[in-house]
């Protein structure tokens, strides 16, 4: 175990990654950011692996970026959050087609095997795209999610717009990225964002992975290429355009404004646009 991600390896290959940051409702801090890019990339190399489970520790998935991060980001820092694999400039592809902070949540369309969040608590912001780079998504029925990054006055940048439009309608991703509302688990099934609702999601998820185990590892890992392939049309572009929006947001007046109304807890005063 280090400091953020506890792995356990079960003797079929099944490899469980528990956020252990209980006490942060699991939030990305860099630290967290170093540890799942990390776990992640081990995986990529690991040929006994046959398939991952990823769940948070404590009362939640994750719950997003850690407020210190937001805070940092308001003195003009934000570039700066991600630990070792910080870059200076977020339009840098730092890992193939991605920056350090998307690789967070693509890396495990990277993994050749099967991914499976247990989802519950809440997944917020960075949390919820850390779930959607999972292949499957299992998640208690009360559980909270959301896209919550204009709520920071930022866009979904780690990913979230590759993946979000494999998964649900335009319109939907349109309303949940624009107004940044908390949507149940229940919700998540009927919008597509979640697999299936379980009362209890790391224990299907653990009985889901070991069943994959038992398949023809090599038929797995050839699917999971084949359905990747499919899906990734256009995503270079569209995870360099996040970057470029995410890039110009970053410590402008609007977005410290969004931090500091939120530190405050008070209504945002945001300036009228040229």
């Amino acid at each position: 175990m280090n400091e953020r991600i506890e792995t356990i390896r079960h003797p079929d290959g099944v490899v469980e990654l528990q956020l252990v940051r209980a006490d942060k409702m699991n939030a990305l801090d860099p630290s967290m950011f170093d540890a799942l890019i990390d776990a992640g990339e081990q995986l990529c190399q690991d040929a006994r692996v046959r398939a991952v489970v990823l769940a948070g520790r404590g009362k939640a998935f994750c719950a997003g970026l850690d407020m210190q991060s937001f805070e940092r980001m308001e003195q003009g820092a934000g570039s700066g959050v991600i630990g070792r694999h910080a870059v200076s400039d977020l339009l840098v592809r730092t890992h193939g087609i991605a920056n350090a902070a998307q690789q967070v949540a693509m890396v495990w369309r990277e993994v050749p095997v099967p991914v499976i969040a247990a989802v519950h608590g809440v997944a917020f912001g960075g949390g919820l795209q850390v779930a959607l780079g999972a292949d499957i998504r299992l998640v208690a029925p009360d559980t909270r999610l959301s896209v919550m990054e204009i709520k920071w006055g930022l866009v979904p940048d780690m990913g979230g717009m590759v993946l979000m439009r494999e998964l649900a309608r335009t319109d939907v991703v349109r309303e949940l990225t624009f107004t940044g509302r908390v949507f149940s688990g229940e919700e998540a099934v009927a919008l597509g964002f979640a697999t299936r609702v379980s009362a209890d999601p790391l224990a299907e998820a653990l009985r889901m992975a070991h069943e994959i185990a038992q398949k023809s590892p090599d038929a797995i890992r050839a699917a999971k290429r084949l359905l990747n392939a499919a899906m990734a049309h256009g995503a270079a572009d569209l995870l360099l355009a996040e970057s470029v929006e995410q890039k110009a947001l970053i410590a402008s007046a609007n977005q410290t404004e969004a931090v500091r109304a939120n530190i405050e807890r008070r209504a945002p005063r945001f300036e009228p646009q040229p």
